[in-house]
């Protein structure tokens, strides 16, 4: 779908698995720490696969203005544990959530199939890219 359009670079990328029910939430996510990364995002993308992510450190709130494709945004705090999932963020929108330290985007739709809610304990796993 559009693997070969993301995470590229070899910089290091997770899995992130839910504690609670075992589930993969995300197969291959990057981590933006530096405010350039942070900055840039998605921005310029044309997709995701479903089981990508990024994970955008530190935030507590994203936009998607220029975007050109919806996401799905797990807020989670300093410990990883979700605060606030939002599904379906269309572009040219705010959002935002209290207590995220950071935010994972992922594409449209990635979140339904897991059992994802508030208070759940993510696991963020390296892997080599």
């Amino acid at each position: 779908m559009a693997t070969d359009k993301t995470l590229k670079g070899g910089q290091m990328q997770y899995r992130i698995t839910n504690a609670r029910t075992g589930q993969v939430v995300a197969g291959r996510a990057e981590l933006a720490q530096s405010p350039l990364k942070r900055m840039k995002g998605l921005l310029g993308k044309k997709g995701l696969a479903p089981d990508e992510a990024i994970i955008l450190r530190p935030a507590s709130s994203i936009h998607t203005v220029f975007m050109r494709f919806a996401i799905d945004v797990i807020y989670v705090d300093r410990d990883n544990k979700v605060v606030k999932v939002v599904r379906d963020l269309v572009p040219y929108r705010f959002s935002s959530a209290k207590g995220a330290k950071a935010v994972i985007e992922m594409m449209t739709g990635a979140t339904n199939a897991t059992d994802l809610q508030p208070g759940d304990q993510l696991v963020m796993t390296e892997q080599p890219a």
